[in-house]
């Protein structure tokens, strides 16, 4: 499977938010939407009209991330506005597999998200209703901070459980991805990666998309 770029709109330019999308478009696969409420992280991002602007300016793959309290209570919202995919966190979610379902049956691929200190084997009953796992390298929240080293050892093992049951599960990566480690990621087994500051805090943001798409896959 091919790489993915999903630059996180969270360390755009908001006065600027179409055209920092724009700038991009052609050098990425999608769009990274990061929806916090203040209460499951210590952070309060955007909603529901943001969403809207970004579906007006692109037609790239939009992947919700939904870092709030029982996202059961917003996943059809996000769904009729057109969102393509969308992920809720284990740690947030009591009928994990209910809420799965209800992303699935509204047309959304669903995702589920890790804390850093959250193991990948809670996600063995789970994994096989899922299409892709958001693995957090960093502790959700705020854009710009560094990777978690121990974040590569967990990935090869979630890689390991999709092989065995023989899945066809994405592995999506979140926090602190660069040129410094994207090809160490894409070798444990992600294929779809969150970059904020990489792209968006970037003199040429395109470029650095392309960039980073180059040295993960050894160009």
């Amino acid at each position: 499977m091919e790489m993915k770029i999903y630059p996180s709109i969270l360390a755009a330019d908001f006065l600027k938010l179409g055209e920092e999308i724009k700038k991009v478009e052609n050098n990425v696969d999608g769009i990274h939407i990061d929806v916090m409420d203040g209460m499951f992280v210590p952070n309060i991002s955007f909603g529901t009209p943001i969403v809207k602007a970004v579906k007006k300016v692109t037609d790239l793959y939009l992947d919700a991330h939904l870092m709030i309290v029982d996202p059961d209570r917003y996943i059809e919202d996000y769904a009729k506005m057109g969102v393509h995919g969308i992920t809720v966190h284990y740690e947030a979610t009591t009928h994990l597999h209910r809420t799965v379902s209800k992303i699935k049956e509204l047309g959304c691929d669903a995702g589920v998200s890790l804390n850093p200190h959250t193991p990948v084997f809670l996600l063995e009953e789970i994994l096989p209703y899922l299409d892709r796992v958001l693995i957090m390298s960093v502790n959700p929240g705020f854009t710009g901070q560094k990777f978690i080293p121990s974040s590569l050892e967990k990935i090869r093992k979630l890689k390991s459980m999709i092989d065995e049951k023989n899945l066809n599960v994405t592995i999506e990566v979140d926090g602190g991805v660069g040129l410094k480690n994207i090809r160490d990621l894409y070798l444990a087994g992600v294929r779809e990666f969150v970059v904020g500051a990489g792209v968006f805090h970037q003199e040429d943001s395109a470029k650095a998309a392309e960039e980073l798409k180059k040295v993960g896959l050894g160009e």
